[in-house]
């Protein structure tokens, strides 16, 4: 019985992990064709209006909502794995009456700030009334975030892949007629419509689930300054993020070129979203999980080990294909201009190796509601990043940015690791330690190869070393579920009902 539930495990996160890395590589392959047809029918000014209108709500929008999106889901999980439908059913009434506070809060905020933010977001025009047409959006981030944790907490994984997927076709439905008729006279209207459309598409599943309704109970209100304070908390720690990618690219830009920065951020972004196909599953599933059994080490240990061993024996074969692949995918995806960037990109897949192995244990803080922990470990790492990568590029250039990114990354993974330990008891498994030896040589041979000039040897060895770790990971992750057995038995009894 033991083997069994240890075996369900395993083909529950591999199968959530499929089914959201799939939808994830969809929506990126949808994400393509919609920008090369925006950005052939706006041109580059149209996009750059289009960046700076997103950036400007999605930054006031992440700095009103609380961070509820994220924390509620931990308060929603308990309350579901305990089966007490009275507190669940308290908890979405809660979770969405503070986000109808906090979203109606941002977009009067966004109004009031209408006038100051076109000032600062442009330095030439007045974009008052556009903000004020998008201040509506911030209110709709913040019913959509809430309605996902809702969905998020009480498990309904499929739902939320349907809502994904169907989003993100939405908004090539949407949108690019309307540029194509309208031009930039279109964008605010797009983005509110993209914003209403999926917020729609949330509660259509949401409500389903749980029928509208909210409190007006003031007590009830106070019962989620927990779930607010852990929010604040992811909140704080996001705006140190993205205030570390904002002093980066201003030194970057500052001793080099807008060029450089425009290098530096393709190969970042597209290191992290390549990934990020499989860490997808992350927050949507594996959280989740995680919170519902936060009380016992032992079983956290447990439940972050085996994401672990399942997201890095599927994200290593992929990174050794796409250190390889990258003289074609480069030109391919951007412009033949890009190519500067491939060596930094080839450095900075070592730093995924460890981002797999580090990233479900770091969502251990949040599990346990310790807002304190997460915040100081978020701000350890971006004050590294950003002294080394501006030292780095002093020295290297580009490719020490690559070269900073993963020493930085190792090095949070070892803080991360002792810090794990030493707080909440985590102790990283056998099995991961093993699975790290397997793969790693793979990646590092695949970066020698990139030093081979000869086409027949470079492409012939790194195709072999992508086809080795693929086979290494499936003949592990074969013996550890039983999605290889279910999928054998559903073919067999197919075929034999053809024959039939």
């Amino acid at each position: 019985m033991k083997k069994t539930k240890k075996t369900d495990s395993y083909s529950h996160i591999l199968k959530y992990t499929g089914l959201f890395g799939g939808v994830q590589g969809v929506n990126i392959l949808v994400g393509i064709v919609r920008n090369k047809l925006v950005a052939t029918i706006l041109g580059p000014a149209g996009m750059g209006l289009i960046s700076l209108f997103n950036s400007t709500i999605n930054l006031l929008a992440n700095s009103t909502n609380l961070g509820i999106s994220m924390s509620a889901v931990k308060n929603i999980s308990e309350a579901y794995d305990n089966k007490d439908k009275t507190k669940l059913e308290r908890m979405v009434r809660m979770v969405r009456s503070w986000c109808i506070i906090t979203g109606f809060a941002g977009m009067l905020l966004c109004i009031v700030l209408s006038h100051l933010l076109s000032k600062w977001t442009f330095g030439w025009g007045d974009h008052t009334l556009h903000f004020v047409f998008l201040s509506p959006i911030v209110m709709i981030m913040a019913v959509t975030g809430g309605e996902m944790a809702i969905l998020k907490g009480v498990r309904r994984l499929k739902n939320l892949a349907s809502i994904s997927f169907y989003n993100v076709l939405a908004a090539l439905v949407t949108s690019v007629p309307l540029y194509y008729f309208f031009g930039q006279k279109a964008i605010v209207p797009s983005l509110a419509l993209m914003a209403f459309t999926q917020m729609v598409l949330t509660i259509w599943y949401s409500y389903r689930v749980f029928p509208f309704s909210y409190t007006k109970n003031r007590e009830s209100l106070n019962e989620g300054m927990s779930m607010v304070r852990l929010g604040i908390a992811f909140v704080v720690a996001g705006i140190l993020g993205s205030g570390a990618e904002f002093v980066i690219r201003s030194f970057l830009s500052y001793t080099s070129s807008l060029d450089t920065v425009g290098l530096y951020s393709a190969g970042y972004m597209m290191t992290m979203v390549y990934a990020g196909m499989v860490f997808s599953a992350m927050e949507t599933d594996f959280f989740p999980r995680l919170s519902a059994c936060h009380s016992l080490s032992t079983t956290s240990s447990t439940v972050v080990n085996r994401q672990i061993e399942v997201s890095f024996l599927l994200v290593s074969p992929m990174l050794v294909f796409f250190t390889i692949m990258l003289p074609i995918l480069i030109p391919l995806l951007y412009s033949g201009k890009f190519t500067p960037v491939i060596n930094m990109m080839q450095v900075t897949v070592f730093a995924m190796y460890f981002r797999a192995i580090k990233l479900p244990i770091s969502y251990l803080p949040l599990a346990k509601g310790d807002s304190k922990s997460y915040l100081l470990l978020e701000a350890i790492y971006d004050v590294l990043l950003m002294a080394g990568v501006a030292l780095a590029f002093i020295k290297w250039g580009l490719l020490g940015c690559g070269i900073a990114i993963t020493v930085v990354g190792i090095v949070d993974f070892i803080i991360i690791l002792f810090y794990a330990r030493y707080k909440y008891g985590y102790r990283m498994s056998c099995s991961v330690r093993a699975y790290a030896m397997m793969q790693l040589p793979f990646g590092i041979l695949a970066y020698l190869v990139t030093f081979i000039q000869n086409p027949w040897w470079y492409w012939g060895l790194g195709m072999l070393l992508g086809c080795a770790s693929l086979v290494t990971s499936i003949l592990i992750l074969r013996q550890k579920t039983s999605l290889w057995q279910s999928l054998v038995s559903k073919v067999k009894k197919r075929f034999s009902h053809e024959q039939d």
